[in-house]
């Protein structure tokens, strides 16, 4: 079970998290846990009762979640980034009870408790005042005996880039399941040390930075934020051996750390929770000397479905091969599976497969088709299986009839010396159904024109795949997880 999953290689002395300087063992883990658990059912919280949780990095949030479904309850973290308007839409959907806050997001915002409570219509518990330590007496024995894998223990929110916001279901043996997957296909060992600096809230950070190492017993040390020199700092002092992060994190680290730094401890560093582009990838690898492997997940899978083997050939561009117990099939508009090297959709199969989209069946029908999760990316797989993501579905470009990958493109541009980041749209286009267009950051110090970049391009992609305008703007819109939103430029363009 998600609440006890530290009790699966049980050490009540090992080191299990590091906070700030401060060391909690395992031991003090299961009774912090029961503690917070006992102070919810005291407070009211039921079996099948939905718990918001709106909570930085730290063990507050590790506490509260493995508190709340330790009760059988339902926990729904929150992208903190959210404005009042988009909380108040995911606490009515999800028809919360009760909201775990941590004080400092109050302070931020200015909020106090009853207006919270008045707002949303819920019973609000803030971290450190009502969860304090005079409040956390409760024992294991208070607790109700919860052991069905099979009932769901948290919602998810997917990040809303192609549109309004749906829970995904995702149950105790899903959560699981798909940390001991992790652990295999990573070859992760005991003896780990991680580092969490990916937002919790995110399921690629609590699945394969928190439940994975607490599951096997490992230690991990959490950072609130990404800050490109505290990291740096924090994997030579804590000698971490596994690495978590987003393709924009990796991008940063890179202007950050070009310094003939070197990692002796770091034996993995995992990129997840968008495509990694092949030059960021070359230069992880060659400049920073990391052990980058690329992987792929989504949040209805609890995330991960595959990933380049650690020991194994490693394919630049590949998102590897399906992790154990996952099964991946590329698919074409009819559901019939295609044969290596064809483009299709890519379709996901195993037990760590969300049960649908809370109180919506006919996006759950869509999604879980035939027995197969759809994940919305189109895909193609070479001879030995490594399976490669060509793009969004929804993000496919179609110029006169012919289709344009936006990645094949910004693989090009990124490969430009002068470039930092960039991101490739569809725009409207009367004659020709739609155009090209691309943004794109510059390095700092760094100066370009279209011309210049558009005469790079032309020796490397057809001339209908090139950017009818690329615009050079300051920084790429993004959510907290890392992720650029292609939904807001495009937005932005329309409303111009």
């Amino acid at each position: 079970m998600v609440g006890e999953i530290y009790k699966n290689n049980y050490n009540s002395e090992k080191i299990a998290l590091n906070f700030k300087g401060n060391s909690i063992s395992y031991g003090q883990l299961d009774q912090m846990v029961l503690a917070y658990a006992g102070y919810l059912k005291k407070a009211g919280l039921k079996a099948g009762d939905k718990v918001v949780l709106s909570c930085i990095n730290s063990p507050e949030f590790i506490y509260s979640y493995l508190g709340t479904v330790r009760n059988g309850a339902v926990i729904v973290p929150i992208n903190l980034m959210l404005t009042m308007e988009e909380i108040i839409y995911i606490v009515k959907d999800s028809e919360a009870k009760f909201m775990i806050i941590h004080p400092v997001i109050m302070q931020k915002a200015k909020l106090d408790k009853e207006t919270v409570e008045r707002a949303l219509g819920i019973t609000l518990i803030v971290l450190g005042e009502d969860f304090n330590q005079s409040a956390l007496e409760a024992t294991a024995e208070e607790l109700d005996d919860f052991s069905d894998e099979n009932v769901i223990s948290t919602f998810l929110y997917t990040s809303g880039t192609t549109g309004k916001q749906k829970a995904a279901m995702l149950t105790h043996k899903n959560l699981v399941f798909n940390s001991e997957q992790c652990f295999i296909g990573l070859e992760a060992r005991e003896d780990d040390i991680y580092m969490c600096v990916l937002p919790m809230f995110h399921v690629f950070a609590f699945t394969a930075c928190i439940l994975m190492p607490l599951w096997s017993g490992a230690t991990v040390t959490i950072l609130e934020s990404f800050q490109p020199k505290e990291v740096i700092e924090v994997l030579l002092k804590d000698e971490i051996t596994i690495f978590m992060g987003v393709p924009a994190m990796y991008v940063v680290l890179l202007e950050a750390g070009k310094k003939n730094i070197s990692f002796p401890k770091l034996r993995l560093a995992v990129s997840g929770g968008a495509a990694l582009p092949v030059e960021i990838y070359r230069q992880s690898r060659e400049i920073m000397k990391l052990p980058v492997v690329e992987g792929y997940g989504l949040t209805e899978a609890s995330p991960a479905v595959s990933f380049n083997p650690p020991s194994g050939v490693q394919k630049e561009g590949s998102i590897g091969l399906p992790i154990p117990f996952v099964e991946c099939k590329i698919v074409d508009e009819n559901d019939a599976e295609l044969p290596a090297g064809e483009v299709g959709e890519l379709a996901v199969r195993g037990d760590n497969v969300m049960l649908g989209y809370y109180n919506q069946p006919e996006e759950t029908r869509k999604a879980l088709l035939n027995g197969w999760l759809h994940t919305g990316d189109l895909a193609k797989k070479d001879e030995e299986g490594y399976i490669y993501i060509v793009d969004r579905k929804k993000d496919m470009i179609i110029v006169a009839g012919l289709n344009v990958y936006p990645r094949e493109v910004e693989e090009v541009i990124y490969q430009y010396p002068k470039v930092k980041e960039a991101a490739v749209i569809g725009m409207t286009d009367k004659l020709r159904g739609e155009y090209v267009k691309a943004f794109v950051v510059l390095k700092e110090g760094e100066e370009c024109t279209s011309k210049e970049l558009l005469r790079y391009m032309r020796e490397r992609l057809a001339a209908y795949k090139l950017p009818r305008t690329i615009e050079f703007i300051p920084s790429l819109p993004k959510n907290s997880s890392g992720k650029i939103m292609k939904r807001i430029l495009k937005e932005e363009q329309i409303n111009k």
